[in-house]
């Protein structure tokens, strides 16, 4: 055997299949469509799980059969039996939540996951929860940001974007953080953006390539290795509600098994969070939110971002605003004037440009058995929100006028502390 063979011997395979991997990954006419069978679409929507949140084949899938996003962060994984999921499921309700968050998710990368499901939100109904903590004077952390972020998104927004006052803040921001610049073609590309010019010839090609290569992975592995933990979850919570959906009747069963679940502390938080996170911690966290403040960060021109393309998909929308637990506010020095002006700032940016949807809860964390722990509704909370989401998904809205303003997108907003 001659030298060249030997060579092919041992390293031809190889070569073969790495050949091979780049055919399949950048092909453009491979796995046109992806079938996603109902078990993984129920799978997905609650599964709250990173490889749902930062791909696309399942969400574009999953929204196009009656599941309704709902964007926010953390409070989704609190389920109890009336966490809206659970309320869908048992009442047989007309769409299924679409649970879109995890800890830590804001603004900015749910800007970016709207830009994979543009036409699954277009002309349809969506619910936002607004997290006050989101807006620190940091704004997002870069290093959560990237925990979450997605080239594909990334691609799929850069492919589409049109140099408007949204698309140059966006690439700002994005500019910011690490992962933004972790790419140089991407990076050379958002610069552009920003000054308001086109990627070059060489950026858009090498960015629609790799878009080619990380949807073909996403249509690959996105249907494997979704959990069917939560599913199992809702259907056990679910058999603990009655048949008939009594809302009154359902409010008493909320306080009596909120008051089971929330019965070794003063503050009415679950006893697990109380054991886990709180109850060796507690003379020190007395008065320390005393200086904290929601009133100034970049997180009101990042949530510009969302509002804007919203604005731009005619998406109608339903925000909740929460309420913190006012046990624990009194306890950790939380300004309630401070909640209030946060209160009023971000309602005064919604329904300035025509967001008038707004389940506003911000004054209800006094009520017994309204939060599962310091800032997550649970039990009655979730009955009370219910009370917004269901006539608001199930009846007919009307076409939305939104008239979004840049101001928002300026330092001077960000910074802006709300006059009584």
């Amino acid at each position: 055997m001659n030298m060249k063979n030997r060579l092919f011997g041992a390293f031809g395979p190889m070569l073969l299949a790495t050949l091979l991997i780049i055919v399949l990954f950048s092909a453009p006419f491979w796995l046109k469509t992806t079938y996603i069978s109902p078990k993984v679409q129920r799978n997905a929507a609650t599964s709250i799980s990173p490889q749902i949140f930062k791909g696309q084949v399942i969400k574009q899938d999953v929204l196009d059969h009656h599941y309704v996003p709902f964007f926010g962060s953390s409070e989704w994984s609190r389920f109890d039996p009336f966490h809206p999921s659970v309320l869908a499921t048992k009442y047989h309700r007309s769409y299924r939540p679409f649970l879109l968050g995890q800890k830590g998710s804001q603004s900015l990368n749910h800007f970016f996951i709207m830009q994979s499901i543009n036409r699954q939100i277009r002309n349809k109904k969506a619910v936002f929860f607004i997290s006050p903590q989101w807006f620190l004077p940091g704004g997002e952390n870069p290093r959560v940001f990237s925990c979450y972020y997605s080239p594909l998104q990334t691609a799929d927004w850069i492919q589409s974007e049109k140099g408007t006052s949204m698309d140059r803040y966006a690439a700002k921001r994005l500019l910011q953080m690490p992962s933004g610049r972790s790419d140089k073609f991407i990076a050379a590309a958002l610069k552009r953006i920003i000054l308001g010019t086109k990627p070059t010839i060489m950026q858009q090609f090498f960015i629609k390539y790799r878009r080619q290569m990380l949807l073909n992975e996403d249509k690959i592995y996105s249907p494997f290795g979704i959990s069917d933990k939560n599913t199992k979850r809702i259907s056990r919570e679910a058999r603990r509600l009655p048949n008939a959906y009594h809302y009154r009747q359902l409010d008493q069963l909320a306080g009596r098994i909120g008051k089971q679940h929330t019965n070794n502390n003063r503050f009415q938080i679950a006893n697990k969070f109380w054991d886990h996170r709180i109850k060796n911690r507690l003379p020190r966290l007395k008065n320390f939110q005393a200086r904290m403040s929601f009133l100034k960060s970049p997180e009101y021109s990042d949530f510009e971002l969302v509002l804007n393309q919203f604005a731009n998909d005619r998406t109608k929308v339903l925000f909740i605003i929460p309420p913190i637990n006012k046990r624990w506010q009194a306890y950790t020095g939380l300004s309630a004037d401070m909640l209030h002006q946060f209160d009023k700032k971000i309602t005064y940016q919604l329904r300035s440009q025509g967001f008038n949807h707004i389940a506003d809860l911000s004054r209800d964390g006094a009520i017994n058995y309204f939060m599962t722990d310091t800032i997550h509704p649970g039990w009655r909370g979730w009955l009370k929100m219910d009370q917004s989401v269901r006539p608001f998904l199930t009846k007919k809205i009307g076409e939305p006028h939104y008239v979004i303003k840049k101001k928002f997108y300026s330092k001077r907003w960000q910074q802006l502390v709300p006059k009584d």
